[in-house]
């Protein structure tokens, strides 16, 4: 007769301090113990499955040597959650892309909503994912989580969060239709010669590359203003490296530029446009020579054009700036400028293993600056603003006669 509650006595005993493999162990080795009859008693002693303790006896039988240190079999476990709900990483990458922040050229970014927020949004979706699983998924995607702070960046406009909503559901809307988003603007300034460029790149040891010692334009070369462009769907950036100011009129001709070379092709049935600006700089939401140049890019082009600026003080969540600006930095990182044509090699050769293309021409445009426009000019624009910011939301659309 099978003393069984012997059996679970020991177990009980001995089963806190084991891990998987080793409560195996024991109850086959009880079960061996016991002879015929052993395997259903110390399932019954133990609640373990009996499928279990034959996995357990054939170890045994097996030897310590080919046990090694695994403690489940091959393919034991839980699914991961990624498997058994399908859609959930997806769904988490949508949720944070409206809250993006930190450095755009850090590898690694960062997100604002907690993981208990991000745990009930997944939750109102139809997913079951705990604030563990969130922050691991979280850091499969690429990103940390960090508490919320001010920043340098400015003050916090009250509806920052919901202008982010805002673009994000224009976003949306418009690559449903097929129709061309885009985000602008214009990366830092540089010195054009030999100059020093932070980062360092491989160089013959004990061979750095020789630049001046101090910072001052040279004559005759002056600097180089990247205005840039990135189609948000198409992973595709492209660069205006203008010589002279950056104006109002050089953006929009940076656009227009990057419509003829690149968008219409891209986009042969569009019929509107959106454009994702800061609010300041040579696009900035108060200025008219901006929203002038405009009106004569969408009479021009046939199309609407509706721009979304980003609210004030949040440059840095610009899509441009960690998708296009940060990737030309570090191709370029270590290497002087020594040339307009240099920059735009370096640009134009600016690669992403996620398969970002950039291209870049040179603007030898001289644009003026100090251009006035008059409230008349003003009254003239075809521009309807929208019902949430119209400051930030508007639309302009062509002048000319449809047909």
């Amino acid at each position: 007769m099978i003393d069984t509650a012997a059996i679970t006595a020991r177990f009980e005993t001995l089963s806190p301090i084991l891990d998987e493999k080793e409560r195996r162990l024991v109850a086959a080795n009880e079960a061996r113990v016991a002879g015929h009859g052993g395997v259903a008693a110390v399932s019954r002693a133990t609640g373990m499955a009996r499928s279990t303790i034959g996995r357990g006896l054939a170890d045994l039988r097996a030897g310590a040597e080919q046990l090694g240190n695994r403690v489940r079999r091959r393919g034991g476990g839980s699914k991961p959650a990624i498997e058994t709900q399908p859609g959930l990483l997806e769904a988490l990458n949508e949720l944070v892309q409206s809250s993006i922040r930190g450095d755009p050229e850090a590898a690694l970014l960062w997100v604002s909503k907690s993981q208990r927020h991000l745990s009930a949004a997944l939750a109102e979706r139809g997913f079951i994912a705990g604030q563990k699983l969130v922050g691991r998924l979280l850091h499969r995607l690429g990103f940390s989580l960090q508490a919320n702070s001010k920043t340098r960046e400015g003050a916090s406009h009250p509806d920052r969060n919901a202008q982010f909503e805002h673009i994000n559901a224009e976003v949306k809307v418009f690559q449903a239709a097929g129709e061309p988003v885009i985000s602008v603007d214009t990366k830092k300034k540089e010195l054009v010669g030999d100059f020093k460029n932070g980062g360092r790149e491989l160089r013959p040891k004990g061979q750095p590359e020789p630049v001046q010692v101090h910072d001052f334009p040279i004559a005759g070369l002056g600097k180089a203003v990247p205005y840039g462009i990135y189609d948000v769907a198409d992973n595709v950036g492209w660069v205006n490296l203008g010589i002279s100011h950056d104006t109002a009129s050089f953006a929009v001709e940076s656009i227009r530029r990057w419509w003829y070379e690149l968008g219409a092709k891209r986009y042969p049935t569009a019929t509107r446009l959106l454009i994702n600006a800061d609010c300041g700089g040579s696009n900035g939401a108060r200025l008219r020579l901006w929203k002038k140049e405009l009106q004569v890019l969408a009479d021009e082009l046939g199309i609407a054009i509706t721009v979304s600026h980003l609210p004030p003080g949040t440059s840095k969540w610009n899509k441009i700036e960690h998708r296009l600006f940060a990737f030309i930095t570090q191709n370029w990182r270590g290497k002087p400028l020594v040339s307009y044509q240099t920059i735009v090699q370096l640009i134009g050769n600016t690669t992403t293993g996620k398969g970002l293309t950039v291209a870049c021409r040179l603007d030898e445009t001289v644009y003026e600056k100090g251009i006035k426009v008059s409230k008349a000019e003003m009254a003239a624009l075809n521009i309807k603003t929208a019902d949430f910011h119209g400051e930030w939301n508007y639309t302009i659309t062509s002048r000319q006669p449809d047909g």
